[in-house]
């Protein structure tokens, strides 16, 4: 989403959070592009492209792409510029382009490939945006995409001012027409919009003592998304400075206790035009 629009987004378009931006998807890479095979996609579509953080790794992971990137915020995608404009690999591949995901300026057929990472739940209407899509694909092209579902969240030891920032965070992207859970409502949003081939599936992180290294990385890494948005929540009052503040303890003592248990699912769908 942009700036510019009525729907703001959750996070923030600060230079900090473009950061986080980058730094998450490299942090959740392996999870999210498993299963994810491009590789005979010659031009693809990323919708809600952002600061350029995902179409780093679609153009180092499947060189023989080109990339077209769309976004709501210009400041974002002046961020993707400067960024990819210094990777070698993704010289003279992508084109990014400021516009509506609900009401595209492509022809039809014009590419044989879509992505969208962590997106449609920002968006207030998903089916106009996957019906754009469809309508912008050729003939068996594949759609890619990851979504999330806030309602799977699990954290241990109990976390009471978590929870009520937690849940505050999910109220506020439902106001303000977003979606939190939309990733469990994937594929009637496919096939309601004539995609074929559907499949489904869920990506889960779950991090106890059979990996404490690792448990501790992800809680950080919940830390660090969870907080992005505590401007947006305290300046819109859905929670308070001391409910902030007391969730941001609350995590750090959760990171360092042995029995800890973070758990997290999300949502991959992929689909054909037929």
């Amino acid at each position: 989403m942009t700036e510019k629009t009525d729907f703001p987004y959750l996070h923030g378009f600060n230079l900090t959070e473009q950061e986080r931006l980058r730094k998450q998807s490299r942090f959740t890479e392996h999870t999210v592009y498993k299963d994810i095979n491009l590789s005979s996609v010659k031009n693809l579509l990323e919708v809600g492209c952002g600061v350029g953080a995902q179409s780093e790794i679609l153009l180092r992971r499947f060189p023989d792409l080109k990339l077209t990137g769309i976004d709501r915020s210009e400041k974002q995608l002046e961020a993707a510029r400067e960024s990819l404009d210094q990777i070698a690999y993704a010289k003279d591949r992508f084109t990014l382009m400021e516009m509506d995901a609900t009401d595209m300026e492509f022809n039809e057929n014009q590419f044989d490939g879509a992505f969208l990472c962590w997106v449609l739940e920002h968006i207030p209407n998903p089916s106009k945006v996957l019906s754009e899509v469809r309508r912008v694909l050729s003939p068996g092209s594949p759609v890619y995409i990851t979504e999330v579902l806030n309602s799977s969240f699990f954290l241990e030891p109990y976390s009471p001012n978590v929870w009520k920032y937690w849940m505050a965070f999910n109220d506020y992207q439902y106001d303000m027409k977003g979606d939190p859970f939309v990733g469990a409502k994937l594929g009637n949003l496919l096939l309601q919009q004539g995609f074929r081939d559907i499949k489904v599936e869920t990506k889960t992180w779950h991090l106890d003592n059979r990996r404490p290294g690792k448990r501790k990385e992800y809680i950080d890494f919940w830390h660090e998304l969870l907080l992005s948005a505590e401007e947006q929540l305290v300046s819109n009052n859905y929670v308070d400075q001391e409910t902030v503040d007391k969730a941001r303890a609350e995590l750090k003592q959760v990171a360092r206790d042995p029995n800890a248990v973070f758990y997290y699912s999300f949502i991959q769908a992929k689909a054909k035009v037929i």
